[in-house]
């Protein structure tokens, strides 16, 4: 028989009632979702809940419960997992190694050899400390015999006139004195017979190793403490080790609102995803900067962090991750300053040729590895204030191009200081020095030639069969057939916005530049222009937008910054406003297709300069490709000058208020063949762009339908003359 259970007070349901009520309930809400199964379970907690809604002072939770595996799966998590090198860079790259090996080789081959000159007189002074070291060692000797170490212990017991302490004392000192003259008395006998046998029987070789062994040290132990008898080679850079508290130090120190918070809770303020180290000549720490921080904040504060660091300015490198979030940190604090240090040998400095098709070393970055540039394929801008190296960094490259005997090479020196003299003499096409009249003209009549060489070499290009020519660029093969002229033509311009700037043919430079800059590339020709005043005057918005390879030393603004380095690199971190003044020849570089690197440039004097041209000279004379200035040419004679406006209105007459496009460089090529031949519509709107013009929509009836072409207006061509003559006048 079942005991009678008590009653618990419990309340029997009816299941199929209450999902029915439950259905019935959620219907009544606003919320149309209908229920996801008819057989879920009830929650009991539901009346809570809805109740708590109704408490419009309670706080809602926004946040989800936490899951027992958050974010993507376990798979999903090593897919992004980011693994570390099992064998380092510099141990995989050939160069590195190589670098490496050489110099450990020349530490030691140089500590080895100023040893070895030194070594008669490490000899003689060994020699003659040999007597006062003896002396040392005997008094040295009779002191731990006779226990003196213990005199200022028993001493002490006198003052203070404690007897039965003294008389401990004493009999240890007497205990110890007994040992100690055993000791020493064995040692004697046992020194004296060794040397007695050596002196018997060992042969003359072991006796002058043994004497020289015991002078040795006994002049080892003669030295003065301030002298000593060996000194070093080499002094290694004392360099303080870099640790995590060193950086959370540093980061504190920044001024940094919620760095300094969490420090002031006992918190680090930054989270190390790596431990910090060794990274070449210095070492690097990487973290998570606090929510809120950026880089960009680091990075502007760069003198305070190298305060905090306790390390000279130039040592100090904070940079962002590319493809991580805006608060990861990477930290590289170099053992010495990037401006002082010493770097490798440059390979071309003394021999070698280059192929301007392929990667050329011209510096390092922050940890002495080469950074390499290929010249081919780009167009180059270099911005700096004044005094930072910038016409020394343009040298080097057209010295780099030079050293190709293919490349033909136009120079120009705006300044007119002669800084690239050394190239435009030794092997230049074209050369010219300074900002006068002479030439300005003679400036823009190579420009005018490079223009007509430009279109020369597009309809080359077009011409060859795909098998020879598959991706529409001049490639080393095709520079190799001197029968098609597609040779690369290199022109370096210094202090280019003299040129842009000009009153009378700054639009035409413009013009010219930015086809050359947009177009030139894929046809083997490299434009480099370098300026002090990065600006929109300096550089023209068509050509800083398209140069593919920028080159920033130090500047002094934002805009100046983003006009070379490219729109929003302020922004992003790239500030080459955070170079100090003695970082001359430091720089960001942008190209490779990689982000932006800090670069120290290789420094080669005017004498180097001159050495190296010669060689490349000397290349060109082999190869018989030496011409133009070089040889001392004059460049044939300049065609004659024309006005496009004034051309246009000459083959436009007056009855034609509006003509297509095409229309126009037909009569113009009829006009001036030497001049306008080939040009298209597309090469028209081009040219009158810098002059303020835009093409229109040009309607005409043909065949009784309207037909719309792209055009000009002959009114816009009247009023742009009138325009241009009245500040001509007015100049």
């Amino acid at each position: 028989m079942t005991a009678p259970v008590a009653d618990s007070g419990g309340e029997v349901v009816d299941l199929d009632k209450a999902r029915t009520a439950r259905s019935e309930s959620a219907d009544s809400k606003s919320d149309p979702t209908p229920d996801r199964s008819p057989d879920s379970r009830p929650d009991p907690s539901a009346d809570s809940r809805d109740n708590e809604s109704d408490d419009p002072t309670k706080a809602v939770h926004v946040d989800q419960p936490t899951p027992t595996a958050t974010g993507p799966g376990y798979l999903g998590r090593l897919m992004g997992a980011q693994r570390r090198d099992v064998i380092p860079v510099w141990l995989r790259s050939t160069s590195e190694l190589k670098t490496a090996t050489t110099w450990v080789t020349r530490h030691y081959a140089h500590a080895a050899g100023y040893h070895a000159l030194r070594s008669p007189i490490y000899t003689a002074r060994l020699t003659l400390q040999a007597p006062l070291g003896a002396a040392k060692f005997v008094g040295s000797t009779l002191r731990w015999v006779a226990d003196r170490e213990g005199d200022p212990v028993r001493a002490a017991a006198v003052r203070r006139e404690d007897a039965s302490e003294y008389l401990t004392l004493s009999r240890q000192r007497d205990g110890r004195v007994r040992l100690r003259t055993l000791v020493a008395v064995l040692a004697l006998f046992v020194g004296v017979g060794t040397a007695l046998a050596i002196y018997v029987l060992a042969p003359a070789w072991l006796q002058a190793v043994s004497a020289a062994s015991v002078i040795a040290a006994l002049g080892a132990n003669g030295r003065r403490a301030d002298d000593p008898v060996i000194h070093r080679a080499v002094e290694m850079p004392k360099a303080t080790k870099l640790t995590s508290d060193i950086v959370l130090r540093a980061l504190g120190a920044l001024g940094i609102p919620a760095i300094s918070q969490a420090q002031s809770k006992g918190r680090d303020g930054f989270e190390f995803t790596a431990p910090i180290t060794r990274d070449g000549p210095g070492w690097r720490a990487e973290g998570n900067l606090p929510f809120g921080v950026t880089v960009t904040d680091v990075i502007e504060r760069r003198e305070r962090l190298a305060s905090g660091l306790r390390r000279p300015l130039g040592c100090v490198w904070p940079e962002a991750v590319a493809d991580e979030h805006t608060g990861r940190l990477v930290l590289w604090v170099g053992d010495q300053d990037m401006a002082t240090a010493k770097k490798p040998a440059w390979p071309l400095l003394k021999s070698g040729a280059v192929d301007l098709f392929k990667p050329v070393a011209y510096g390092t970055d922050q940890r002495g590895r080469w950074v390499a540039v290929t010249l081919m394929y780009i167009a180059g801008i270099i911005g700096a204030i004044p005094r930072m190296g910038k016409t020394f960094l343009l040298r080097l490259l057209l010295l780099i191009a030079a050293l190709d005997p293919r490349a033909e090479l136009h120079t120009y020196d705006m300044k007119g200081t002669g800084d690239l003299d050394p190239v435009g003499n030794a092997v230049s096409h074209r050369h010219a020095a300074g900002d006068d009249d002479e030439a300005i003209q003679y400036l823009l009549h190579d420009a005018r030639w490079l223009r007509e060489e430009l279109r020369r070499r597009t309809k080359v290009i077009r011409s060859l069969p795909r098998d020879i020519c598959p991706e529409s660029k001049v490639t080393s093969a095709l520079a190799d057939k001197r029968s098609l002229g597609l040779h690369p033509i290199v022109v370096g311009m210094d202090e280019c916005q003299v040129a842009f700037e000009h009153p009378e043919h700054g639009k035409e430079f413009e013009e010219i530049f930015t086809d050359l800059v947009k177009r030139g590339p894929a046809t083997g020709i490299v434009v480099l222009l370098a300026t002090q005043r990065p600006d929109a005057k300096a550089l023209p918005t068509g050509i800083s937008a398209n140069a593919s390879a920028r080159w920033c030393l130090k500047v002094m603004g934002q805009l100046e910054n983003d006009m070379v380095l490219g729109t929003s690199a302020y922004k992003r971190g790239v500030r080459a406003t955070m170079f100090a003044w003695g970082d001359k020849g430091i720089h960001y570089f942008v190209g490779e297709g990689s982000d932006a690197r800090i670069v120290g440039s290789v420094y080669v004097d005017g004498p180097g300069a001159e050495s190296i041209a010669a060689r490349a000279r000397k290349a060109r004379e082999r190869a018989g490709l030496l011409s133009g200035h070089a040889l001392g040419e004059e460049p044939e004679p300049a065609a004659p000058a024309y006005d496009l406006l004034a051309d246009i209105l000459a083959v436009v007459p007056a009855k034609e208020t509006k003509v297509w496009s095409e229309t126009v460089v037909a009569r113009l090529a009829e006009l001036r063949p030497e001049v306008y031949d080939g040009w298209e519509p597309e090469t028209l709107s081009s040219a009158l762009k810098p002059r303020g013009l835009t093409t229109i929509q040009v309607g005409r009836r043909m065949d009784g339908k309207v037909v719309n072409r792209r055009g000009i207006a002959r009114a816009d061509i009247t009023s742009a003359i009138a325009e241009r003559d009245g500040k001509q006048a007015a100049g």
